[in-house]
């Protein structure tokens, strides 16, 4: 009987030293898409933004697989994923894959760890499978329209329009110079940076990444509609994780999730860039543990 065929291989350019994890992958509608899946316990599903994937989770996840299972896949685009013939990467066909990710994979019980355009993937997912979703972890995000916002339409229609496009697509605009530039805390590696260059080496590797930027204000309906169904999950109990160095997410974001979520405990990371899980990995880390064991205590569960 013949064997069944894998449907993603991992690249001999990822380092196994530096994302000692183990490669998995599934079909979803055509896409193929990379996930790990490490350590037992409660379920963090870790979701990333642009234009990195979920080697950004590298170092939380070595440091929090002892405590809890720790998913983090990569969206058609990105990383190790690929997406479909006709798949047009706007935020609404990630939302969606989202779901059918939880559902293929038969997840629940779990906490969403959702930074940037990972939080409201992961919201709108909530949202549709609100039984799936216990607990919130938001990092530098948002999950509301940003149209007439100036610096936010300013940024969409620039970077969004063809000409932004093109310079994404031609000289990897986002991984060459707003990855490095968002790190504050440390300077990346030239082999970490191998591994963003690497998930995007050619202008249509790069379609994902271009593709974001114009739905920041394109995607209105999709933003509109997960604003107005948040109070379903406003009971949640939530970690507002924030990054006080994030020349993007400043903290009238951070206000305004605070004041969506109100069943929320804060902690800033102090001089901490937009990508806050890869720039103070330690710091995040013990963050999610420390609030994880409060919220235990005082529920009267085991921590």
């Amino acid at each position: 009987m013949a064997t069944a065929q894998p449907v993603g291989e991992r690249p001999a350019w990822v380092d196994d030293e530096l994302f000692p994890f183990e490669s998995r992958f599934v079909e979803l509608d055509g896409n193929v898409v990379h996930y790990v899946d490490e350590g037992s316990g409660p379920i963090l599903l870790m979701l990333h933004s642009n234009p990195v994937w979920s080697f950004v989770y590298r170092e939380v996840i070595a440091a929090l697989r002892d405590r809890f299972r720790c998913i983090a896949l990569d969206f058609p685009g990105f990383g190790l994923s690929t997406g479909a013939p006709g798949y047009r990467y706007r935020a609404q066909d990630h939302a969606e894959l989202l779901v059918s990710f939880l559902d293929r994979l038969n997840l629940s019980q779990l906490t969403l760890v959702g930074h940037s355009w990972g939080g409201p993937f992961g919201l709108y997912a909530a949202q549709q499978r609100p039984d799936k979703f216990e607990r919130l972890v938001l990092a530098n995000t948002w999950a509301w329209p940003l149209n007439g916002d100036l610096s936010s339409e300013v940024f969409s229609r620039g970077m969004g329009g063809s000409v932004g496009r093109a310079l994404i697509r031609r000289f990897n605009l986002f991984v060459n110079y707003f990855i490095p530039s968002a790190h504050k805390r440390r300077k990346l590696s030239e082999a970490e940076m191998a591994h963003y260059r690497e998930a995007m080496p050619t202008p249509e590797r790069r379609d994902a990444c271009a593709a974001l930027p114009g739905e920041i204000t394109g995607a209105r309906e999709f933003f509109t509609d997960l604003s107005e169904q948040l109070s379903a999950l406003d009971k949640l109990p939530t970690l507002i994780l924030w990054a006080d160095a994030d020349p993007i997410f400043n903290d009238k974001y951070r206000e305004r999730c605070e004041a969506t979520f109100p069943n929320h405990t804060t902690k800033v990371l102090h001089g901490v860039g937009h990508f806050l899980q890869s720039d103070a990995p330690a710091e995040f880390s013990e963050a999610i543990e420390s609030w994880w064991a409060e919220l235990s205590g005082a529920d009267g569960t085991a921590s």
